[in-house]
């Protein structure tokens, strides 16, 4: 396996010992296959940030923990990447742990595993159960800070969140949604997947009690999808249109997906959907903003919330003056008149 980096480089990166990279590297056998995998992946990880390898000075290995789909994910790593060689005084290089609704008891191995090999600091997106806090508690007993991103985990032990004021996106996407239906009534379809994200309570509650400030007879019908699956989506959607004929507007509580097979089952029932609301700009959601099927998308700059994570986790080893705190960003109201030019060029 031809590479440029010393073995010791590519363990570090992936969290093994030089031993058994060294097995991997001259096919000695013996290793698991999961084991040569992640070899590969540290390889690849050191690819990317190459520029950060070259770089002197102190060096931070951060894990990025995701529990999210995988076009989230994917857009995780790459806005990390696209900050690494931003990031100062300190070197950092990102191990990632990414996975698409892993059990829970399969994501605590994974926070465990960090706490036990060591790290600099964790960057956190998971579910707000007792499990995945616990581990966080380890994490912070090893000497581990961590950082948890878009969803929080406030009763954990983490120094600090960055990422979306989710309640803030709920109480603008109520208000956005109450300016276009007006004065002419009609209820509005709230999706939202099963997980216990706390980013989604918080929107949901941002959404709900400024949709009773504002518009106070305006029903909220709320749709919980268990399955993550677009086709299961359009058909729940379709039985809630059936059941109420009320039914105008829609806000997606999702971090991403599922949007589109919410407009596919509206045009199922021969209905419009004469206001649509969505968070965050994937590929998916730019397309149907442009299209006009999307009214507005609720976006913030998940590199600088990277950026800043960063800095928390300097703060937290003193490489950065002042106590570690949590960063808001601001909501961006998108429609097809004002997107970043960022997300056009596919950042």
């Amino acid at each position: 396996m031809p590479h440029p980096y010393p073995i010791r480089e590519i363990a570090r990166q992936a969290g093994l010992s030089e031993a058994t990279v060294d097995r991997v590297l001259n096919r000695r056998g013996g290793v698991r296959q999961s084991t040569v995998d992640e070899v590969h992946r540290a390889i690849a990880d050191l690819d990317r940030q190459r520029s950060q390898v070259r770089l002197t000075g102190r060096t931070f290995f951060l894990d990025v923990v995701v529990d999210a789909p995988a076009r989230f994910s994917q857009a995780v790593r790459a806005a990390l990447e696209s900050q690494l060689p931003l990031v100062r005084p300190a070197t950092f290089r990102a191990r990632f742990h990414l996975a698409e609704a892993p059990p829970i008891p399969e994501l605590v191995a994974t926070l465990d595993g960090i706490a036990r090999r060591g790290s600099q600091g964790v960057v956190l997106k998971a579910p707000d159960t007792p499990p995945v806090v616990a581990a966080v508690e380890r994490l912070a007993e090893a000497g581990v800070p961590v950082v948890t991103l878009v969803t929080d985990l406030p009763t954990s032990r983490r120094v600090g969140y960055v990422g979306l004021d989710n309640r803030a996106a709920g109480a603008t996407a109520a208000y956005l949604l109450d300016q276009w239906l007006g004065d002419d009534g009609g209820a509005v379809l709230v999706t939202r997947g099963t997980g216990s994200f706390r980013g989604e309570d918080d929107r949901e509650m941002g959404f709900r009690a400024t949709l009773r400030q504002v518009r106070p007879g305006r029903r909220q019908v709320d749709l919980v999808d268990p399955s993550g699956d677009d086709e299961v989506l359009r058909g729940l959607v379709r039985e809630a249109l059936d059941a109420d004929p009320e039914i105008a507007a829609a806000y997606s509580l999702y971090a991403t997906g599922g949007n589109a097979a919410t407009l596919a089952a509206f045009a199922d029932a021969g209905r419009r959907c004469r206001a649509f609301v969505a968070h965050d700009l994937d590929a998916e959601n730019l397309a149907l903003l442009q299209e006009g099927r999307l009214s507005a998308v609720l976006h913030h700059d998940l590199a600088l919330d990277l950026r800043r994570a960063c800095h928390v986790v300097m703060q937290a080893h003193g490489a950065l003056p002042g106590a570690p705190r949590s960063w808001y960003s601001g909501v961006q109201v998108v429609t097809p008149h004002n997107v970043p030019a960022d997300a056009l060029s596919g950042r």
